[in-house]
């Protein structure tokens, strides 16, 4: 019994290999949680949790992808492997997610930024999972000066809304 459990867990990753998948996956990790650390700092209900689990989510359907793209479906023709729906269904699902962060209070829309963090987590878990880590790492560098350094030239401004 034993034997099988290991021969279908080792069998699991016939396109990413299970180092790779968790360098992926762990990368992901990372990235979002410097995103979702600023958000933290800044007392949103979306901070560093939520981030990870977005990123590691989208890093997921990717792979999960990669590996369903390896196992036969029919005859050639009657496959049908569009890496643009794992992109649509993500993105979807994410912005379900930040729009339930987004709310009007008193006349003003309220964790906007947060629900957009939220949404760029899910792109740059996509990009871990399709082994673009160097584009997400960019991507994560990029977003933490938007939202950290562009937070403090607004409350300079005094046009801080979130």
């Amino acid at each position: 019994m034993w034997n099988q459990i290991a021969d279908e867990i080792g069998a699991s990753f016939s396109v990413v290999p299970a180092s790779l998948a968790f360098t992926r996956l762990s990368v992901a990790v990372l990235l979002s949680a410097i995103v979702g650390l600023e958000r933290e700092l800044q007392g949103k209900p979306a901070g560093l949790r939520t981030h990870i689990l977005v990123a590691v989510a989208a890093c997921l359907f990717v792979l999960v992808g990669q590996e369903l793209s390896a196992i036969s479906f029919g005859n050639t023709g009657e496959q049908r492997h569009d890496p643009l729906r794992m992109i649509e269904a993500v993105t979807a699902g994410v912005a379900f997610l930040a729009a339930g962060v987004i709310f009007t209070s008193g006349g003003q829309v309220q964790n906007l930024t947060t629900g957009a963090s939220l949404w760029l987590c899910g792109a740059i878990g996509l990009g871990c999972g399709a082994g673009s880590i160097a584009i997400s790492a960019m991507a994560t560098a990029l977003v933490v000066v938007v939202l950290f350094v562009l937070g403090q030239v607004e409350r300079w401004l005094g046009t801080h809304t979130d």
